[in-house]
């Protein structure tokens, strides 16, 4: 009997007495000995207590923050800020086979520029989708900041679905954020630029170069934006900056900032001042307010004109169409927020001290009253901007961005200069408190801060600088997000996390109860288009075929084997490898790299993934699992031989290391009966409970049920050979039988394990 089934035996006499009582042995060092030993005062004690998430324990909030330049999602929990998931969206990332199988190769595909394959994205701006005001939990959207696109990420498995490029626009910050019930998914340009993909020189600047933002139609139903049914709305040539939509009773309308209205050009190889010089001189830009249900209904009475086949509405029709308005806001904003009832628009500038508060009220009377201050150089309507106002206050140097409490009126802006987060009230235009980060404040996120309900308790600072906070990595340091507690009336810093991907901008918080990820896929399952792929196959069926010139191989991940196992092909041919994890149990992935060809692919269970390419020279390219699946991991492999052309094969037998007796194949029976009395205890345990009211037990007791039919056509083949007293394919056979048989029990104690720590109760003995 093998050490292993020993240790199986073991486990499963413990199964049928339930969880055995184990005594803790603590140490004997005291909690004062620690705080000693380690230089901790009383307050950081509280402090970890309050990010602490037990073994075994679940945030109470996910957060999705943008990755900067590295194109992709960063996923962590709160209050623990344990990093979840990075979540692939411009960016190749081969951990999870994204830009390396052809599936996931065509999202990326959708993101070409003038035909360029474009693999990197600068992401800013990340917006759950909403129903009536509230996140719901089903979609993300992210903008690339440097190339003008937009992703759809699906968070019932965290995956792109979808990035589609702006037609009109050469660059953009102001993406992705979305109306209340998602119709539309906003993007603002930041740089203005001409419309047309042709050169126009910078000395048409003011006439030919625009901005604009564009309303990208959003099919909840298909999960995808349509292009089809998008539109843009021109703007004049100043830098567009971010958006927000209003809220309640101001749904409908949408707010878009900007800076240098000064409409400068630099040059400084020119001997002109450089931009920042000329983009900062007045001492105010202009907030933009668009109609954009109006909008939508002139788009569809056919009042829009087509550029590069896009639905555009040019400044004069928005004038005069009465959709388009300016108000004037302190210089170098960055960050417009409506407030949760949608009756306020705070907006901070980065070169000024105060908070600007805007009554829409106030500003939907002025429009409605025809009240306006002027008009800019381009005919649109300016409102007053102290008739607009509900208030300003003096929050800090370099006031940047603000999110709101679940406490009526109270806000909290970052403070860049001064490096510092300030709660306030807005309703009476006093500040409340403030609290010094590390260092360099942009963003910063409260739980659920965007939408129509905040929910308090905790607020992100997304620090620009780390600078002493960590150990030192080398000139580029990490990122430094910090938690806050704000749920009293002191705001108190509990936590540093650094962020060593990309410079995350801006994120967003959910209550983890909202969202509902699937654990697993439909068998065969095209995770990129969401339907069955045409190259899914099940155990049994893998095959070769040979469709127009292409090699088509099919075939099966499982553990702890890749069928098949042995792939021939002539050298200058093209192969396309389909593979589906026929797995059911949660978290069994497997993966498939493959020397040489730069492959590598992630499968999750129940998905099939491909991968194309011209095998152009011969030899011999070994392939392997990449995910440690099993206990014979490592012995899930295989070989590609690529021969040359007109190679005939050797008509000379495998030779074997190793010879077999039939003393060796009894042991190996006998190891057989020994595992199968440990499987049987197993499914005794697990049966004689309520295991169908847990999905999770469930899915794995499928699953174990496969591997015993594995077992069992193993178990046939074993026996035939025996019966021909062919000891050597009857004991490897046996060794096959044994290896599902381990496969079905290391899942049964698993889904035992599981019942036991979930309360299972027993339904009958």
């Amino acid at each position: 009997m093998t050490r292993l089934t020993k240790h199986l035996l073991t486990l499963s006499a413990a199964a049928g007495f339930g969880l055995a009582s184990i005594g803790t042995a603590f140490s004997a060092e005291s909690l004062e000995d620690v705080m000693k030993r380690r230089g901790l005062t009383e307050k950081d004690i509280l402090a970890a207590a309050k990010t602490y998430t037990p073994t075994g324990g679940r945030d109470e909030f996910v957060v999705f923050s943008s990755g900067g330049q590295s194109g992709q999602l960063i996923v962590y929990g709160i209050p623990s800020m344990r990093i979840l998931k990075y979540v692939a969206v411009f960016t190749p990332e081969p951990w999870q086979g994204y830009g390396f199988d052809d599936e996931s190769k065509a999202v990326l595909a959708q993101g070409k520029i003038n035909g360029t394959e474009i693999n990197y994205g600068d992401t800013h701006h990340p917006a759950i989708s909403e129903t009536n005001g509230e996140y719901d939990g089903e979609w993300l959207f992210i903008n690339d900041k440097a190339n003008p696109r937009i992703a759809v990420v699906d968070l019932k498995d965290f995956e792109t679905k979808q990035i589609v490029v702006n037609p009109i626009m050469k660059s953009e910050h102001g993406g992705a954020f979305v109306t209340p019930n998602t119709e539309y998914v906003i993007e603002a340009t930041q740089y203005a630029g001409p419309f047309s993909n042709d050169f126009v020189p910078l000395s048409k600047f003011n006439d030919e170069y625009r901005g604009a933002v564009t309303y990208w139609k959003f099919d909840r139903e298909a999960g995808r934006i349509d292009p089809a049914q998008s539109f843009s709305v021109e703007l004049p040539p100043y830098s567009q900056d971010l958006s927000d939509a209003g809220k309640l009773v101001s749904d409908g309308w949408s707010f878009t900032n900007s800076f240098c209205t000064e409409r400068y050009v630099g040059g400084i190889e020119r001997g002109r001042p450089p931009f920042e010089a000329g983009c900062s001189q007045k001492d105010t830009d202009f907030l933009h307010m668009i109609n954009w249900k109006k909008a939508a209904e002139l788009v569809a009475a056919g009042k829009a004109t087509k550029i590069n086949d896009h639905d555009v509405i040019m400044m004069d029709t928005a004038v005069a169409e009465g959709i388009l308005f300016l108000i004037p806001e302190p210089k170098s904003p960055h960050g417009v927020d409506v407030s949760p009832d949608g009756k306020y628009i705070i907006v901070s500038g980065k070169l000024d001290t105060h908070a600007s508060v805007y009554s829409f009220e106030k500003m939907k009377a002025l429009i409605d009253a025809k009240d306006f201050a002027g008009t800019d150089p381009y005919g649109i309507p300016i409102l007053d901007l102290k008739k607009s106002l509900h208030t300003q206050l003096q929050v800090g140097l370099g006031p940047l961005h603000t999110q709101y409490d679940s406490k009526p009126c109270v806000v909290y802006t970052s403070i860049y200069v001064d490096s510092q987060v300030t709660k306030w009230d807005y309703c009476e235009g006093k500040v409340l408190d403030k609290i010094s980060v590390h260092y360099n404040i942009g963003h910063l996120m409260s739980m659920e801060g965007d939408s129509v309900s905040p929910k308090g308790k905790y607020l992100v600072s997304l620090n620009k600088l780390a600078i002493d906070r960590f150990n030192p990595v080398g000139p580029l340091h990490p990122q430094n997000h910090q938690l806050i507690d704000i749920s009293g009336d002191k705001m108190e810093l509990l936590y540093d996390m650094p962020l060593p991907l990309g410079e995350p901008h801006y994120a967003v918080a959910i209550s983890a109860d909202k969202l509902k990820p699937k654990v697993r896929y439909k068998s065969g399952w095209d995770s990129r288009t969401d339907q069955r792929s045409p190259h899914r196959t099940l155990p049994g069926r893998e095959r070769t075929e040979v469709v127009d010139g292409v090699t088509h191989i099919y075939g099966t991940l499982i553990r702890s084997h890749i069928t098949p196992e042995i792939i021939e092909v002539e050298e200058g041919s093209t192969v396309s490898l389909h593979f589906t994890n026929v797995e059911r149990a949660e978290d069994e992935t497997h993966g498939f790299a493959i020397r040489g060809f730069d492959i590598n692919l992630s499968a999750e269970p129940g998905k099939t993934v491909s991968a194309t390419f011209k095998a152009e020279k011969p030899g011999v390219y070994p392939y392997y699992c990449t995910e440690f699946c099993s206990a014979l991991h490592l012995e899930m492999q295989g070989y590609l031989l690529v021969t040359p052309k007109g190679y005939t094969a050797e008509g000379v037998a495998l030779q074997e290391g190793q010879t077999y007796t039939e003393e060796d194949y009894t042991k190996q029976v006998e190891t057989v009966n020994a595992t199968q009395a440990v499987i049987d205890s197993v499914v005794q345990y697990i049966t004689a409970r309520n295991f169908k009211d847990f999905p999770p037990v469930v899915a794995m007791v499928e699953d174990a049920t496969d591997q015993l039919n594995f077992a069992e056509e193993a178990k046939t083949k074993t026996e035939e050979f025996a019966a021909a007293k062919d000891w050597q394919n009857a004991t490897l056979w046996a060794q096959q039988w044994f290896q599902y048989q381990v496969k079905a029990a290391d899942i049964g104690l698993r889904a035992k394990t599981y019942l036991d720590q979930n309360g299972a109760k027993v339904v009958n003995q």
